[in-house]
């Protein structure tokens, strides 16, 4: 599942900071409250970004922030709970042994060195929201 929209259409109010993006170690998650959901966001050694919901669907702990976070062999960025051990594809959410389960998916961008979330893309509010998907190398 694929979001492109232009950057004009992103309402400005959507966003919240949630920290300087050079305070985000690559392969390391931090939680945040966005619009009253808690999140996680993480930024990999590629120095792209994700951001999923926090909380672990298969316990209803907030610990997703503090998941592995991993590679497989055909690209796709995961985590790895921290209590369970399930894996989930960063960019859908997807479980990757339960497809039925997943986390909800945020989008989330870097501008001006701060890392910024926006409302759940997988919900009613994706027309507001952006999901990069590949390194955000913009200053």
């Amino acid at each position: 599942m694929s979001i492109e929209l232009a950057r004009d259409e992103v309402q400005a109010d959507a966003w919240t900071a949630v920290c300087k993006y050079t305070e985000l170690e690559p392969g390391r998650g931090v939680a945040a409250l966005v619009d009253g959901e808690a999140v996680a966001v993480f930024r990999l050694g590629d120095g792209s970004l994700y951001a999923v919901g926090n909380t672990d669907p298969f316990c209803g702990a907030s610990v997703i922030s503090r998941g592995i976070t991993g590679m497989r062999g055909d690209g796709t960025a995961t985590v790895a709970s921290p209590m369970y051990k399930d894996v989930f594809d960063l960019a859908t959410g997807v479980a990757l042994e339960a497809p039925d389960v997943r986390l909800p998916v945020f989008a989330v961008r870097r501008h001006r060195g701060m890392v910024w979330v926006a409302p759940d893309v997988t919900s009613d509010y994706a027309q507001d929201a952006e999901l990069l998907m590949e390194p955000t190398l913009v200053a």
